[in-house]
């Protein structure tokens, strides 16, 4: 039965890792969302892409939104040279020493095709070029087109096609550690699925949507948009952080570590949480015995940033499953975070009645 479970997870995540879907792009994320759900919740949307399943619980009590984002960082094609290399911007946070020499995936409309990001060999450049990052504004993407008409008229790869990494979603030899793409924030929409499938067997004393937001990596947009749709009376993000438990990594920069529980943040540049939430979430986990530790993010944010400033505010807190490598074509997450994560959020949805949000609030 454990390893039947286990292969059903992978199952999962293997297709919500590989899916493409970059910021502005999330369509086929959003679909795969629609039908891991099909026939549990109403589905709603706001205007710009993000999908929303409200999930009703015994009482129509608070208003309750689980936010994961479905985009993951990539490329966007900004034009086709005459030999039919492709010139791209980024969409979302990339530092140049990942990307060179990785394989993508270019969406073109007539099919996907693969590629690989390059630049001039060092071979060919003077000692003091091979000391220093190249530029992105220098590299390209090989799609082995014959020249620039091949690439447009016969692959269909024009300014505004969209190109994400290509990764297979594998577990390691521990097969506790998984790598994959786009765990920002994947691991996260499978989280807010999988917590809704549960809810179908759990009563719940709250109205619950579970949300994927868009263009999360280029400013948090659908966080605000699909807040407006819900109007929520409290919020949880559901998202990565970074793992400190890589060589060279301090406490200081970072504390999470793979394997030792969901991660409830305490700081972010984007959002401080809600103090009796915060309190509430971690007395929670205690008391139904579900590892956690602490986490916080001196450089980033999350859609609880935007979500928390709905209206006249929203109490708002983040949980995220410790990630190496984010932001990178390869990232290594834990099943057991992603475990602990699920069972919290179920247990934290339980006890959300109106008198615990008023409590919250008092």
């Amino acid at each position: 039965m454990k390893n039947n479970k286990a292969n059903e997870l992978n199952s999962w995540l293997k297709e919500i890792s590989e899916v493409p879907g970059p910021s502005g792009f999330e369509r086929r994320v959003r679909e795969l969302m629609i039908e891991r759900l099909a026939g549990t919740c109403e589905i709603l949307q706001d205007k710009i892409g993000s999908v929303i399943f409200k999930k009703l619980g015994h009482n129509p009590g608070p208003a309750v939104m689980l936010a994961a984002h479905m985009d993951e960082i990539g490329f966007l094609v900004k034009n086709v040279t005459k030999d039919g290399f492709l010139k791209f911007v980024t969409l979302g946070g990339w530092w140049e020493q990942v990307m060179l020499g990785q394989r993508v995936i270019v969406m073109s409309p007539k099919g996907d095709i693969p590629g690989i990001i390059g630049s001039k060999p060092p071979h060919v450049l003077s000692p003091e070029d091979r000391k220093k990052m190249v530029a992105k504004k220098e590299m390209y993407i090989d799609i082995g087109a014959a020249d620039k008409k091949d690439a447009e008229e016969n692959l269909g790869v024009t300014p505004g096609v969209p190109v994400v990494p290509f990764t297979p979603f594998t577990p390691m030899a521990n097969p506790d550690l998984l790598i994959g793409k786009a765990w920002d924030d994947r691991v996260g929409c499978a989280i807010v699925a999988d917590v809704l499938k549960r809810l179908v067997r759990v009563k719940h004393p709250n109205v619950v949507y579970g949300v994927g937001t868009v263009q999360e990596e280029v400013g948090c947009r659908g966080a605000k948009t699909s807040a407006d749709v819900i109007g929520p009376q409290v919020a949880i993000a559901i998202d990565t952080c970074i793992a400190g438990d890589t060589p060279g990594m301090t406490e200081d920069q970072a504390v999470a570590k793979l394997g030792n529980g969901v991660a409830i943040c305490i700081y972010d540049a984007s959002l401080i949480p809600h103090v009796k939430l915060r309190d509430f979430v971690l007395a929670t986990a205690k008391s139904a015995g579900i590892p956690f530790q602490l986490e916080f993010s001196e450089g980033g944010g999350t859609d609880g940033g935007r979500i928390h400033l709905h209206a006249q505010g929203v109490p708002s807190i983040v949980l995220s499953v410790p990630t190496r490598y984010i932001h990178s074509h390869n990232g290594i997450i834990h099943r057991q975070d992603y475990e602990s994560a699920v069972k919290l959020i179920v247990e934290l949805i339980k006890q959300m009645d109106e008198e615990k949000i008023r409590e919250l609030l008092s």
